[in-house]
């Protein structure tokens, strides 16, 4: 290419040269702009852009040419021939446009590159359409080689310049791609102009019609105020693009950042803006951000190749954040019109605290809520794959059911808050002593199930049930409760069953031992167990209904003052007669009752029974209820007990309330209170069994007693055991002490009224007196008069004026 430079360099006029460039560059810095102009438009307005564009660059190659031929100085007459001049703008105009048109094919990969190639060819057709138009002395010779160089080199460079101008609206890039346009203007120009050669010939005579230098550098001089005004308008256009992609772009961030997702925009995978939500779940800046890639986000290839092939369908991947850690998301993409041009707006949505409730879901499906133990299907499922473990290695295997002794009095008398409290405290003490593959659960309430896989011996059984009570009574859950009591069952597998169900139901049996045999023990399952803890249930069944069928009667024992002989009242006493077991004892239902939770109702029925009973008396006696503690302690017990009163039309004077000690020691404060509301009423209130209980003496001074009774067991031996002997003359001193009557229960012997009425007892209740019957055979104590007591309407007006 020596010769192209020497040509530059002796030929030409260098200021020229250098002023052709510059009327280049600002032509091809204004083609750029314009046709990135013509790109945001849409319908006809595209079309006018790329005619203006070609325009621009059309008189940009012409003028350089004409500028650089001005500065060629080949030391002949020389001209230009006015129609082939002419020819040769147009031919620039033309073949620009159509390449123009050619790389603005919407969706056509190759259509910048072939776009360039074709203004690289209107490069070529310009030059040499104008340089047959030029006309000198001398005969013109090409250089072939040179000719077809200039061809290829701004055909090469042509195809890459457009290319680089539309890349992105960056301006790097339209810098470069005005850059190799000059290039390929000014490239070819030159390299076509060293394939040159004139030699001077004197015959042959310059035309007087050919367009002289001097005509010909006013016509490059108003292309150039041509294509300078066009630079300015493609600058202008430019600017005002730019400011209003600044205004859509704040306006289209500030709707962005007020989206609680994440947003990116972006063309094709080059992130073009981010919304401060993903900023912020990113973890970097959005200068880090924008001009990225998306795979720079997210990694993973796969799920990109989805989103785009399915936009509506949400896709779940990662988000790789700054610190390195990967943060679950779920993406949505949708187009969208952004600064003129169609985009992608992808939705970036944080799974984090999905992932969270949907584990904290699943945490919930296998395991109690209050406790955090495994619940029934969790405990269910491991102890069936357990147990096919150990039936298929030949192992050993313990159940263990427990529950809490009274717990339903935890809850009646401080409240379901502190029944809760108890029962974390259960599963947090009973976890501490289970080995790491020991499992324990919550079936429900306050029962638990443990599951003790690979038992070594029974004896490994024993020294842990050992170990969970002896956890269980340490007295620090609470100042109200001061220990835990529990009772719990073992079965063992195979010995005592190989399938889940049978082992639970013989554990359950084996604690169902436990609390009857004296709580806060532990019993391993025999056979035995089984038919006493069915007929245990059945009993506990049948009496929930012994009320509707009509099973359950009263029967009365009277009572009788000692010094006159006078009966005072009767004792109602609860009987059951069982449809198909005859009549049974209440030693025997009445601590089922109890232990049920049916004593509640079973309690009301027989007080308003007796009520509605002793009111149709024409002798004003008393009737003595006696009441549990599940009773006392129901926190609609002085409501119930006023209803009664209020619809029997019973005096409460007339109604006398037994209580046994046992029954106060729960909840001194409680018991005391509720006694004082009833006393209130006028109701007597009596201490039963005194002496068999806790007797303590601060009790009968603390609590509003109107009676004391003496067990029957003692009065039994008076008369053949001295040391009873001496404990009922102790209480009958007590007695007159505190001034409270004593009553003496159990008396069936001559001897024995002789020895109480010599110790100054008040009152007698026994056999000796009347066996248990039905009030129907004492009429001649009840009835001895034509009507009910006046005293009981009078008591029952002033206590309805105390509701």
């Amino acid at each position: 290419m020596f010769k192209v430079y020497n040509c530059i360099a002796t030929e030409h006029d260098l200021w020229l040269v250098g002023l052709a460039a510059v009327v280049c560059s600002l032509a091809s810095y204004a083609a750029i702009n314009l046709l990135r102009h013509a790109r945001s438009s849409v319908g006809q307005m595209r079309g006018v852009w790329i005619v203006v564009s070609a325009v621009s660059t059309g008189f940009g190659i012409w003028a350089t040419h004409f500028i650089a031929m001005l500065a060629f100085a080949p030391g002949l007459p020389s001209g230009y021939n006015i129609k082939l001049t002419f020819l040769s703008l147009v031919a620039a105009i033309v073949l620009t446009g159509v390449g123009l048109a050619v790389a603005m094919r919407p969706g056509w990969r190759f259509g910048p590159a072939l776009g360039g190639a074709i203004v690289a060819g209107g490069i070529a057709a310009m030059h040499y359409t104008g340089m047959a138009a030029f006309e000198v002395a001398g005969v013109i010779l090409w250089d072939p080689a040179l000719v077809v160089a200039s061809i290829v080199i701004g055909t090469v460079i042509g195809a890459a310049a457009l290319p680089a101008g539309l890349h992105d609206r960056s301006l790097k890039w339209k810098v470069l791609g005005a850059l190799l346009l000059t290039l390929a203007i000014c490239s070819h120009h030159f390299t076509a102009m060293g394939a040159v050669s004139i030699i001077p010939d004197p015959t042959i005579v310059v035309p007087r019609s050919a367009l002289p230098a001097e005509w010909l550098a006013g016509a490059v001089g108003v292309a150039s105020f041509v294509i300078i005004l066009l630079a300015l308008t493609g600058s202008a256009l430019d600017l005002r693009e730019r400011r209003r992609m600044e205004i859509e772009a704040d306006r289209m961030r500030g709707l962005a950042n007020g989206a609680v997702e994440g947003l990116l925009v972006c063309d094709g995978d080059i992130i073009v803006t981010v919304n401060d939500s993903f900023v912020h779940l990113a973890g970097s800046s959005s200068e880090q951000l924008v001009g990225g890639r998306l795979a720079t986000c997210f990694p993973d290839q796969i799920a990109l190749a989805r989103i785009a092939a399915d936009p509506h369908k949400p896709i779940e991947t990662n988000l790789h954040h700054a610190d390195g850690s990967v943060i679950p998301v779920e993406l949505i993409r949708r187009s969208l019109d952004f600064a003129g041009r169609p985009h992608q707006v992808i939705a970036v949505r944080d799974l984090r605290a999905r992932r969270e409730a949907e584990r904290h879901i699943r945490y919930l499906a296998h395991h109690d809520a209050l406790t955090s133990l495994p619940n029934r299907s969790h405990f269910n499922t491991r102890m069936d794959q357990e147990v096919g473990n150990a039936l298929a290695k030949g192992d050993k295997l313990a159940v263990l059911c427990l529950d809490l002794d009274r717990f339903k009095e935890v809850n009646d008398l401080f409240g379901h808050a502190a029944g809760d409290k108890v029962l974390q405290a259960v599963a947090s003490r009973v976890t501490a002593v289970l080995g790491e593959r020991h499992m324990m659960a919550r079936l429900g309430g306050d029962e638990f199930a443990i599951l003790v896989p690979q038992l070594a011996s029974p004896s490994a059984v024993s020294h842990l049930a050992e170990s969970i009570l002896d956890a269980l009574r340490r007295k620090d859950i609470m100042p109200e409760v001061e220990s835990i009591s529990s009772s719990v069952g073992i079965a063992i597998c195979p010995d005592d069953g190989s399938e889940r169900e049978t082992l639970l139901v013989h554990a359950d049996t084996a604690l169902y031992r436990a609390k009857t045999e004296g709580r806060s023990t532990y019993r391993f399952f025999e056979a035995k167990m089984g038919s006493d803890v069915r007929e245990r249930r059945m009993i506990e069944h049948d009496l929930r209904h012994a009320i509707s069928r009509d099973e359950l009667w009263l029967v009365y024992q009277p009572q009788k003052d000692i010094r006159t002989g006078v009966v005072t009242g009767f004792e109602a006493l609860l009987r059951w007669k069982h449809p198909t077991r005859g009549v049974i004892s209440p030693a025997v239902f009445i601590p089922i009752a109890e232990e049920s939770g049916s004593i509640l109702e079973i309690g009301d029925w027989v007080l308003r029974k007796a009520c509605q009973e002793a009111v149709n008396w024409t002798q004003p006696l008393t009737v003595a209820v006696n009441v549990s503690g599940a009773q006392l302690y129901n926190a609609n017990f002085v409501q119930d007990v006023h209803k009664v009163l209020l619809e029997t039309g019973l005096s409460p004077r007339r109604l006398e309330i037994e209580i046994t000690e046992t029954a106060l020691v729960r909840d001194f404060n409680r018991a005391l209170a509720t006694l004082r509301r009833i006393k209130g009423f006028g109701v007597r209130i009596a201490m039963d069994d005194f002496g068999t209980g806790y007797s303590s003496l601060s009790n009968l001074r603390a609590f509003p007693f109107d009676k004391i009774k003496i067990d029957g067991s003692f009065i039994k031996s008076v008369d053949t055991n001295e040391q009873a002997a001496t404990i009922v003359r102790a209480v009958l001193g007590i007695g007159r002490g505190l001034g409270l009557p004593v009553l003496a229960e159990g008396v069936e012997s001559d001897e024995e009224l002789r020895f109480l009425r010599d110790e100054f007892c008040d009152e007698m209740q026994g056999y000796l007196l009347g066996a248990p019957a039905r009030i129907e055979t004492f009429r001649e104590l009840t009835h001895s008069g034509d009507e009910a007591p006046r005293e009981d309407k009078a008591a029952v007006r002033e206590l309805a004026r105390t509701a």
